[in-house]
């Protein structure tokens, strides 16, 4: 499946975005598995943009934080500005943008619709991101940043979404049971550009959740999110 020009034109319409250089928007659709199948040449996939995209999300989102919270400490807009940008975050703005209508991925890639594919979407729209900033510059950036993402910051803390929930798993553990929750990789998967992890937190030798994530740290906190649903379903039922 080859982007057309037409198709990237739509998505410009959608966004009031009119790329200088095409090309730059084609790559930043383009995932590393589509090249391994693909005879189309002059194709760069999109990882390098991604990278650059995670860069300027991160100083648009913490200049917004830091002027919208003038009280709060360091550690709370940290943990702010991680509940925004998250995987889980910026997948649902993805396909709010319908953004896997444009994805090139290989065959095995465009059946996958669970995890794998929720952190294919997050990373391609900080590639969009990057990609905008590479032809239309920082203000164009900010700018998209500022419609699709930086309004989800109330809903984030006002729900109390940003969280640790290791911290917070920790504090039920002990308090319930006088523990300290343990964490261990289970299974490691996938290419060293793409790694999965599955990770399990543990109270003692019990098993309490799993959890995925590109990273140990993210499949714990994933594990201990689960934990905390498990962990109170598990003291109502004891009835404490």
């Amino acid at each position: 499946m080859k982007l057309m020009t037409s198709e990237l034109a739509k998505f410009e319409k959608e966004n009031g975005i009119v790329f200088k250089n095409k090309d730059t928007l084609r790559e930043a659709f383009t995932h590393r598995s589509y090249l391994n199948e693909s005879k189309e040449k002059g194709l760069s996939h999109n990882e390098r943009l991604e990278f650059l995209g995670d860069a300027v999300l991160e100083l648009v989102s913490t200049d917004y934080l830091f002027k919208k919270y003038p009280a709060e400490p360091e550690g709370n807009l940290t943990a702010y500005r991680a509940g925004l940008v998250n995987a889980v975050t910026l997948s649902d703005v993805a396909v709010n943008l319908k953004l896997a209508d444009y994805l090139l991925l290989s065959k095995g890639e465009a059946r996958d619709i669970g995890k794998a594919r929720q952190y294919i979407l997050a990373n391609t729209i900080e590639a969009v991101i990057g990609a905008i900033y590479v032809d239309q510059g920082y203000d164009v950036a900010e700018k998209f940043i500022a419609l699709h993402i930086l309004p989800l910051v109330d809903e984030i803390v006002g729900k109390g979404l940003w969280q640790d929930s290791k911290s917070a798993f920790q504090e039920n553990a002990q308090e319930g049971d006088g523990i300290t929750p343990a964490y261990r990789v289970i299974k490691e998967s996938g290419p060293d550009h793409d790694k999965q992890f599955r990770v399990g937190v543990y109270l003692g030798d019990r098993l309490i959740a799993e959890g995925e994530g590109h990273s140990k740290q993210e499949a714990e906190q994933s594990a201990a999110k689960a934990a905390l649903t498990e962990y109170s379903v598990e003291k109502k039922k004891k009835g404490k």
